[in-house]
């Protein structure tokens, strides 16, 4: 049954990536896939916030639904590597590069900056 549920969100987040990536690359027309940059920095926020609300307080098929199927699918290493590949194989060597350190550096930030933002948000209550 859990397979359903990471299945079912998977469909979710592919579908989510596809609309988000393709809009913000097409709002910025830029060459540089700042798309796939977006949902994983966006990704990596959303799993530090889940990450810490799930602790041991939810089912394990809602955790493969939000962070196994969703979010696996929302954000996106194999894009983010086929990007950069290209990037590097049209000689674009320092976007490539930056694309990189980029993906690395925010997405490690986003996933901090959301636990932080969590671990606030309850501290409040």
């Amino acid at each position: 049954m859990i397979l359903l549920y990471i299945g079912v969100g998977g469909f979710f987040g592919a579908i989510s990536r596809f609309l988000i990536a393709g809009a913000v690359q097409k709002v910025t027309g830029s060459t540089f896939p700042v798309g796939t940059l977006t949902v994983n920095i966006l990704g990596s926020f959303i799993i530090g916030v889940l990450a810490m609300l799930f602790q041991d307080i939810i089912a394990p098929q809602w955790k493969g639904f939000f962070i196994t199927g969703f979010l696996g699918a929302l954000t996106t290493f194999s894009s983010f590597s086929y990007e950069t590949v290209s990037l590097f194989q049209q000689g674009f060597f320092l976007q490539g590069f930056t694309n990189v350190l980029l993906n690395v550096f925010l997405c490690l930030s986003a996933t901090v900056t959301g636990m932080m933002v969590y671990l606030k948000a309850v501290s409040i209550k």
